[in-house]
């Protein structure tokens, strides 16, 4: 079981968690237009502390084509995860970076929130090389950090219908995550919120994360 976990804010962070086993260690990246985006320059800094055979992931919520590679090209992380909204990077776009990036695996976030999800899941099936499953709301220019859970049901269906591998996210934690494999039987969960400290810094409590960890390889 694949454990993911975001958004580490500095190579302390990624080093504690490459301790704890975490497989992709993922940093929120970009120009400042989203809240608590790391600058390219801080998240290379970060992505150089991941070891393995634990792998770095760079999340991007942009639209901008040219700032995503710019992302891959400056912080030569292995993961890049496209998490912006379905009409702003689609397949075509995707299909493009992994032409320029062969040896960078990419992650596309899928909203779910209703049927539809299928089939915009299954066409990114053999595009990209990961999909991530996660909460949205339709006024959102991004998929994901919103702490809640989606339907299980939906996540189950798209795991049986693609062929690549799918990650689940939306409000997992300790506490639940076990339950989500249970549920949808997936390739790999993704936790954020609930395994952020209650200080409201969105940095990483250790022992939630040891706990995630603990609860979904068990």
């Amino acid at each position: 079981m694949i454990t993911q976990v975001y958004e580490i804010t500095s190579a302390e962070e990624a080093r504690g968690l490459c301790a704890l086993g975490v497989d992709h260690i993922g940093v929120l990246v970009g120009d400042g237009s989203f809240p608590r985006e790391q600058p390219i320059a801080a998240a290379r800094i970060i992505v150089s502390a991941v070891r393995a055979p634990a792998k770095a992931s760079v999340l991007s919520l942009s639209g901008d084509v040219r700032l995503i590679e710019r992302i891959v090209e400056e912080t030569q992380a292995q993961i890049l995860h496209i998490g912006s909204a379905p009409e702003l990077i689609g397949p075509r776009e995707v299909t493009a970076l992994k032409r320029r990036f062969p040896a960078v695996a990419i992650m596309r976030s899928i909203p779910v929130f209703e049927r539809e999800s299928i089939a915009l899941a299954k066409s990114y099936d053999g595009i990209a090389d990961f999909l991530l499953l996660d909460s949205y709301r339709t006024a959102d220019k991004q998929i994901g950090a919103l702490g809640i859970t989606h339907s299980w049901e939906l996540d189950r269906a798209i795991v049986e219908g693609v062929r690549i591998p799918v990650v689940i996210a939306g409000g997992l934690g300790p506490e639940n995550v076990g339950a989500a494999i249970e549920a949808t039987r997936p390739a790999g969960v993704d936790s954020k919120t609930r395994t952020d400290k209650e200080d409201g810094s969105h940095t990483k409590d250790l022992a939630k994360v040891r706990a995630f960890v603990e609860a979904a390889t068990r």
